[in-house]
This record gives structure tokens, C-alpha cells and sequence, in this order.
């Protein structure tokens, strides 16, 4: 006799957000936003009996709908988590967005979650304890049949969060807490399907098995899935990579960002002998395209995007002069009057001779001349905040060999493009810096490593073994991107207050502001 059953996993991961299908930069529409997935997710949850629905973490920041509520709405009920609630979620993974509102933001959402949060590798500095008090999560269906979800976060947090946010939280290696936990799930509560769901990629080819980027310890999804015996799926997210496959015969999925995809897992188990097996497993992507946004999900909404969409048209100072992005990789090769202004502004505030910025993504539209806070907003996406750090001259010319990477040689033929480092498996734009303070050339028909060809400051070469003040975002001056050389340099100077902030309160106190360019670098080729 069969017991043959069904089971179907949804996963949604990096919302970030995007509970709307819009375009928060001009309010257009657009064909991904999780009111479209949470159509899907009620079609799935109607066609099939057993239903597991999981956040994969980096839900509550990453649009100006969040970004008002954190910091201007923060007594409302959290629109995400409203949603989250609405779909009847089962569980949700802490990611590492998650932390950069502070912490009284985080266990605000996760108390106010009819679902509960895991990461069994997020601890209580103190006790040792996971810190949100569940590690795992066991669904026991009628007949018997256990299922359990294991939570995990990337350990890297420590390296690009605000210190003050992580405060009394440990971060333990994610593939030796899955070693522990998964055999625990196995022999002591006797699950017979072992589902992980880890806010975090994969560090190397899923086919080849080769290193796809420096191995950090921030993605070890494929390491998971090789070294941690008695796992049937691994859930992912983090790298915002569109994928659903196998992995040393365990079945992955990651469903990209901002709501363009749903992960779909179909899991068969069948009574073997007395002991349940999963006999077929099936990975799949469901894309929102076309689908009508869940009117439930509209109407929840809609109070917080009022306010929002108030505030975002907030007029904060004028323009003289052109700070419109037309072309992203025009920025990058060549000094923006819109990348000056903003390294000026972070100079200004922070005292520092020296600064690093970036033009974060390839849609962000520059400044017009009536800057409103939805301008503010759909330039400068994350809520970075600044520090200054002390370098060496070598350390400068290790950053900006580092960042000329970003280009792929080049020798004059064709458009410049950028290199796979910097575009696959996701596009990281936001890796490239420009700076202020110096006077540099990059030319891009050089080998990687040997591109900096001039590297100057008030004239006069850098001094390697010289001590400079630089200000940049606190994800960089963490290590983040790989930028290795800015990891524990003393931190000089501290500036807790939202970057986006900061320049919409530059912009009002003088009123009007002009664009300038000093052209201090340069990007050459042969």
C-alpha cells in the first residue's frame, strides 16, 4: 500500500520592500513586487493540500516605502510583516538587511510576526542561546510526517554592519551550525524531510565546483550542500541570483530580488518500510510577469504608501546646473558633477580631506533641478552611514586597483563592458568607487592588478607608508566588496546618521545647491 503524498515549498527571499509593483524614482509600474508573487502564493496554497511558505530574509529594508516607515512611521505595524501575515507565512529567516534599522526595529517586526523567525546561528553573546529563540521549525502532518526547516544567516554581517546594530548578537559559522543542527533535527526530532533555508549563495560553480569569488566565509551554500549530510533542499537568497538546480543531489533554489520570482519545491514522499522517503523532488521558478497584484496585499499597503508618496514629494532644494545621470557607464569612466557633489557633501560632514562613493545601480536617475526626497532616495538606496578610517597610501592604490577591476580590458573596440567579477552571478555595481581628495588614472588596457597609472594627492605622489583620513560608507569601511584592505583600520570618525539623510539635510539648509567638476580622475586606455 502507498502512502505517496505531496509536498510544496514556496520560498520568497530580498523582498526588500518591494510590496509594490512600482518604480519608487517616477512611480511607474513594473512587472515583479511581492503584491504580484502573493497572487501566485494564494493559486499554489489553492492547488495543493500541503503547503510550506518561507521568507528567506532582507524583507523589512530597500525602498522608500520601508526606509519612511523605520524612520519616520516606526510606531505603525510594519507593512512587510503585515503582508507577511496576511499569506499566513509559516516561518522567516533573519537576512542580513534585516539589521541595518537597529535592533529595536528588528524585534519589533519579529514581534509582531504571527510566524516565527529563525537563524540558528545568530546568538545571544551572552547565553550562547540562538537569538530569536528559535533555531528550527517542525511542521507534523496528520499522518505522521515530519518536516522541519532549519534557518541560517550569513556570519559575514559583523563585516558591513553598524557595530551599535549588532551589539550583544554572536554570528557563528553557518556551515558548522547546519552540521550540528541538521543532525539534530535527524536524530532527535526524527524529521523525515530536512528543509534549510540560509540567507545566504553560493561561493563557488554549481556544475564545476570552482571558487566564484574570494572564500570569505560570506556564501557557503555550496559547501552546505556537499559537506552536511541529510539535507533534502537548501533554500537561498543574499546574492539575488535566479536559480533552481541540484547540488550534490540537494535540491537549491534562489528566486532573484524585489519580488521577481517565487520559489517553487515539490517534494513526493512515500511510507518505505515504515520510514517516509522523498522519492522525487522538483525545483521550479514562478515569474510574477502579468499577474495581477493580490488586492488583499493593495489594501494593507496603502495607508503606509500614502504617507510615503507624500514624503517622497517633499521639495527639498534646488539645482543649478546638470546632475542628471544619462548614461551609467559614462559616470563611471569619467568624474560626474553628481558623484562630486556627494564625496563633497561626506568631505564636509565629516571633516575628512579624502572621500569614496559609488553610483550604486544602473537606474539610479541623478538630480534634477526641483531635488525632492524622492530624488534623495532613488540615488542613494541604502541606508549607509559614514566613517572615517585611517589608510595607508598602499591601501588607497590597493582600493582603486580593486575597483578598476570592475572594467574588462579594454583597448578601444566596441562599448566598454564591465568584467564578469563585477556582473555575474549578480550585477555589483555598487563596487566601484570614485574618489575625491586624490588626483588618479586608471587605464583599463592594462592587466588587472597594474591599472593605476597615476596616484597623486595636492600634486605629489601618495606616500605608500603615509597616513591618510578617509571617509566612506560603513559597508566599505568594513571590507565590504572585498575591499580587504579597509578591514580594522582605526576608525577615526564616526557618523551614525542615514547617508540619505544627511544630504537631504545639506540640500535644505542651504537651499540651493550647484553642480561642480574638478575632474580630479580619469579612466584611459591604450
Amino acid at each position: 500500500m502507498s502512502h505517496e503524498r505531496t509536498i510544496t515549498i514556496l520560498e520568497t527571499s530580498d523582498v526588500h520592500g518591494n510590496l509594490l509593483p512600482i518604480q519608487y524614482a517616477n512611480n511607474s509600474t513594473v512587472e515583479y513586487g511581492f503584491a504580484r508573487l502573493a497572487t501566485l502564493i494564494r493559486q499554489e496554497k489553492k492547488r495543493h493540500a500541503s503547503v510550506l511558505l518561507i521568507d528567506n530574509g532582507d524583507l523589512i529594508q530597500g525602498t522608500p516605502l520601508a526606509y519612511h516607515h523605520a524612520r519616520l512611521d516606526a510606531a505603525a505595524p510594519s507593512p512587510m510583516v503585515q503582508c507577511l501575515n496576511e499569506l499566513g507565512y509559516d516561518a522567516a529567516v533573519i537576512g542580513n538587511h534585516e539589521f541595518n534599522y537597529g535592533p529595536e526595529l528588528l524585534n519589533k517586526a519579529v514581534r509582531e510576526s504571527a510566524f516565527p523567525w529563525l537563524s540558528a546561528n545568530i546568538v545571544n553573546a551572552a547565553t550562547g542561546e540562538p537569538y530569536f529563540g528559535q533555531p528550527y521549525w517542525v511542521k507534523t502532518f496528520e499522518d505522521g510526517l515530519k518536516v522541519a526547516v532549519l534557518g541560517l544567516t550569513t556570519h559575514y554581517i559583523p563585516n558591513w554592519e553598524n557595530p551599535e546594530h549588532i551589539r550583544g548578537f554572536k554570528f557563528m559559522d553557518a556551515l558548522e551550525t547546519a552540521k550540528r543542527w541538521v543532525r539534530h533535527l535527524r536524530e532527535v526530532e526524527g524529521a523525515d524531510v530536512v528543509i534549510v533555508s540560509y540567507h545566504g549563495g553560493f561561493e563557488r560553480n554549481l556544475d564545476t565546483g570552482e571558487p566564484t569569488e574570494p572564500l570569505t566565509g560570506e556564501n557557503q551554500g555550496y559547501a552546505i550542500c556537499q559537506e552536511v549530510e541529510g539535507i533534502d533542499v537548501l533554500l537561498t537568497g543574499h546574492q539575488h541570483r535566479v536559480l533552481a538546480s541540484k547540488v550534490n543531489g540537494v535540491t537549491i533554489v534562489q528566486p532573484g530580488s524585489a519580488g521577481s520570482w517565487l520559489s517553487k519545491v515539490t517534494l513526493k514522499v512515500d511510507k518505505v518500510e515504515g520510514a517516509w522517503k522523498v522519492v522525487e523532488k522538483k525545483a521550479e521558478l514562478l515569474s510574477p510577469q502579468g499577474v495581477e497584484p493580490d488586492e488583499a496585499m493593495l489594501e494593507l499597503v496603502r495607508p503606509h504608501e500614502a504617507k510615503t508618496q507624500v514624503w517622497l514629494d517633499q521639495p527639498i532644494g534646488r539645482l543649478l546646473g546638470d546632475m542628471r545621470v544619462q548614461d551609467p557607464m559614462q559616470v563611471r569612466l569619467k568624474e560626474h558633477p553628481l558623484i562630486e557633489f556627494i564625496n563633497k557633501v561626506q568631505m564636509e560632514l565629516s571633516g575628512a580631506a579624502i572621500s569614496n562613493t559609488a553610483l550604486f545601480d544602473n537606474v539610479s536617475p541623478g538630480f534634477p533641478e526641483n531635488i525632492t526626497m524622492r530624488d534623495i532616495v532613488s540615488n542613494y538606496i541604502y541606508p549607509n552611514t559614514l566613517q572615517v578610517i585611517r589608510v595607508s597610501g598602499s591601501d588607497i592604490r590597493a582600493a582603486l586597483e580593486r575597483s578598476a577591476s570592475y572594467f574588462a580590458t579594454y583597448h578601444g573596440n566596441g562599448p566598454v563592458e564591465v568584467s564578469p567579477e563585477f556582473s555575474d552571478p549578480k550585477p555589483a555595481h555598487y563596487n566601484y568607487d570614485m574618489w575625491e581628495g586624490i588626483e588618479y588614472q586608471l587605464n583599463i588596457s592594462r592587466p588587472v592588478g597594474e591599472r593605476v597609472t597615476r596616484l597623486e594627492i595636492e600634486g605629489r605622489p601618495i606616500d605608500p607608508d603615509g597616513q591618510y583620513d578617509v571617509v566612506m560608507n560603513n559597508y566599505r569601511a568594513g571590507g565590504g566588496g572585498n575591499y580587504m584592505m579597509f578591514q580594522g583600520k582605526p576608525v577615526v570618525k564616526d557618523i551614525p546618521t542615514d547617508m540619505a539623510e544627511l544630504l537631504a539635510s545639506y540640500i535644505m539648509e542651504r537651499g540651493t545647491i550647484e553642480a561642480s567638476l574638478n575632474s580630479n580622475w580619469e579612466v584611459v586606455w591604450e
